[in-house]
């Protein structure tokens, strides 16, 4: 992580006006400083380390300050507002379950749910029969890995491996924390499960060439090697669609090596999908990209577009196992979330946001390749698809990894009106809502442009 601590001091820095952005106080603004210490004192430090802005309010891409300081959003908040920030859609139909008296009602029926269902699956595709709804993505990812180990065990007891990657985040909890391959996240577990095996991510930089099929048949060769039966001893294999902290997808051959491993050995493929489902890759979940059929999708974020919603679809073999009652939760599947749901599935059909996704996709990569190609080998790589993207930076002397100066750039962005996401490692995240204007797109990545001139 960068040791790099971003001052929460007002400066002044020179005023913005156009169109879609507007600085015109000091930054950050008067009144920051001390609510960001109330939050220090009261909450929990492990929420901190954001850019020190305080949100007043968002519209579509643009964020607010008290002081109607403006900004472009290339973040999303954290790839959730796929629709743009309070969402009309969205506000008139969470207000239809406002306007009856039920806020909840656990596992009775309730008729928004069962459309919304139906919806969703429609969306999702014809490989997905039934879900489960919760309201935060590790829950998903934790069900997920209940059912992996549910299957392997109706076929063999003992068959409770999962095969996870290096470096990939999965969630806080628990069975998500031990896939997840973030060694120091984990350490509070105290102790580890020897069923969850973590295979080396397919880098650039490790493959050096090599195919992803010979890098994959060669990892999984090492691990049958330690003593490990896949038929007998793997029931699950989950993947995050792209690699959270740098856009990294996966190379094509790689993941299509892995889904016929996965059918020789009667695995259940699962694909990770908080921060690449519901159009954020110019396609509807980011593993079409791969040309595969997974058994399991673990949803979350831009499902509920702010609204705390997620679930786990797959095939009514896999999501019929649990007993009755085995997998309720009290709030989930709740009307207000449910008319969430509805409103962004409406919203992407009806306004073609996908389409939209990789056409904007195209405008970003092409326009950030060019800055990359501009920046004196100060930024290694560019990853990502449709809108969602990674700069990554290095040391332009030592060729290694570069964390602070991504970090400071962050800060720039955001005094010139530009908010981006900052990971605290050497890359930079982009993922502007899928109805963002061309004009403000566009906008934003000549502020990237420049701010990086200023560095390179």
């Amino acid at each position: 992580m960068s040791s790099y601590t971003f001052s929460r001091e007002s400066i002044l820095v020179p005023s913005v006006s156009t169109e879609n952005r507007q600085i015109k106080t000091s930054i950050p603004c008067e009144g920051t400083k001390a609510i960001l210490e109330t939050l220090d004192k009261y909450e929990s430090r492990s929420m901190h380390g954001q850019l020190p802005l305080v949100w007043d309010s968002a519209k579509d891409s643009s964020v607010y300050d008290a002081m109607g300081n403006k900004w472009i959003d290339f973040t999303s908040a954290i790839f959730f507002a796929n629709i743009g920030h309070s969402n009309n859609r969205v506000i008139e139909y969470m207000n239809k379950s406002l306007q009856k008296p039920i806020l909840g009602c656990y596992a009775y029926g309730s008729e928004v749910r069962a459309n919304y269902l139906e919806k969703l699956l429609k969306f999702s595709g014809p490989n997905f029969d039934k879900a489960f709804l919760m309201s935060a993505g590790t829950e998903a990812t934790e069900a997920a890995f209940k059912l992996m180990r549910m299957n392997g065990q109706a076929i063999n007891k003992k068959r409770l491996g999962i095969i996870a990657y290096e470096n990939n985040w999965h969630g806080r909890t628990l069975a998500a924390q031990m896939m997840s391959g973030n060694l120091q996240q984990k350490e509070w577990v105290g102790y580890h499960d020897d069923d969850i095996h973590h295979l080396d991510f397919p880098y650039a930089w490790a493959l050096k060439g090599e195919s992803g099929e010979s890098f994959f048949n060669k990892k999984i060769k090492s691990l049958i090697e330690k003593g490990i039966n896949p038929k007998e001893d793997i029931c699950g294999m989950i993947f995050e669609t792209f690699q959270g902290w740098g856009a990294i997808f996966y190379p094509l051959d790689f993941v299509q090596c892995a889904e016929d491993f996965c059918r020789k050995n009667n695995i259940l493929m699962t694909f990770d999908e908080m921060q690449s489902g519901f159009g954020r890759t110019g396609k509807a979940f980011g593993y079409e990209h791969y040309k595969v059929s997974p058994d399991l999708l673990c949803l979350g974020k831009g499902m509920g577009n702010g609204y705390p919603l997620s679930g786990v679809i797959g095939s009514k073999e896999v999501m019929d196992l649990p007993e009755i009652g085995n997998m309720s939760s009290t709030h989930s599947a709740n009307p207000l979330a449910c008319y969430a749901g509805m409103a962004v599935l409406d919203e992407i059909n009806n306004n073609g946001l996908i389409g939209e996704a990789k056409r904007k996709g195209e405008i970003l990569h092409q326009k950030l390749n060019d800055i990359k190609t501009n920046s004196n080998g100060l930024i290694s790589h560019v990853f990502g698809e449709g809108m969602i993207a990674a700069i990554l930076f290095k040391n332009t002397k030592t060729g290694l990894p570069e964390s602070i100066i991504p970090s400071k750039i962050s800060e720039k962005l955001m005094q010139k009106g530009l908010l981006v996401v900052h990971t605290g490692r050497e890359s930079i995240k982009i993922g502007p809502p899928l109805n963002i204007t061309d004009e403000a797109l566009l906008e934003g990545l000549v502020i990237i442009e420049e701010t990086i001139g200023e560095y390179s």
